[in-house]
């Protein structure tokens, strides 16, 4: 943790250290004017005059002020404070579908129940043009109230929605980040994610089929993948 409780970032005050993940870290803090709880996530020290990572930052408050569903996490509000930037979501209390899959799976009705939320948020991104890119049991969130909410926009592209029929004249796009590196979760990706080749909707379909799995197993389909360099 590297923002002290009651730190100040604008008119939101930080109350506890959630968790860290990548770059970022994320915080539960008191919106000081409307009086609510929500969650934080901050490029804290060196990290937020980090170009990538500002850049990732910036493509998640974009993707999800673009998307409005009750099962994608809803942003709250985007800033800089004291030369930390951030993004404002709402508080969810629950656990990840990776923490509740634990090892032995889900029962089926409990994995079809959250299958067909994540399917209609899917929908929905898909519907505005937006791919997750990393979607996997850690980044969809089972709320204490019983619903589902997918997070982490930090790797969202917007792609035009192309028609079936023009599907093959579609230009190849490099997903090879600028340090060249390809970006996800490598045993969640699809052979052309993998790649660094165009990735559409059915790249987010086949991590959902991955994520579909490991409800039902307990097990991650592709765990023991390796590169091999050519």
């Amino acid at each position: 943790m590297s923002i002290p409780v009651d730190t100040l970032l604008g008119p939101y005050k930080i109350l506890a250290f959630i968790g860290k993940g990548g770059m970022s870290e994320v915080y539960q803090a008191s919106d000081e004017r409307l009086g609510r709880n929500v969650a934080i996530k901050v490029l804290p020290g060196e990290t937020s005059q980090d170009t990538d990572s500002l850049k990732r930052l910036t493509r998640e408050a974009k993707a999800l002020a673009a998307l409005s569903h009750p099962n994608i996490v809803t942003i709250r509000d985007v800033g800089s404070a004291g030369g930390i930037s951030f993004v404002v979501m709402e508080y969810l209390e629950g656990e990840t579908l990776r923490h509740r899959i634990g090892r032995t799976g889900l029962p089926w009705k409990s994995a079809l129940e959250i299958a067909i939320s994540v399917a209609d948020a899917l929908s929905a991104a898909h519907s505005k043009s937006v791919i997750h890119k990393d979607l996997k049991s850690e980044n969809i969130f089972l709320t204490s109230k019983r619903s589902v909410k997918i997070l982490d926009f930090g790797l969202a592209r917007f792609k035009p929605v192309v028609p079936e029929n023009q599907l093959s004249q579609t230009p190849t796009v490099s997903q090879v980040t600028e340090a060249g590196k390809i970006s996800g979760t490598l045993q969640y990706m699809s052979p052309e994610h993998v790649q660094g080749s165009a990735v559409d909707a059915r790249s987010d379909i086949f991590s959902f089929g991955c994520v579909l799995y490991e409800m039902m197993t307990g097990k991650r389909p592709f765990a023991k993948i390796m590169l091999l360099k050519q």
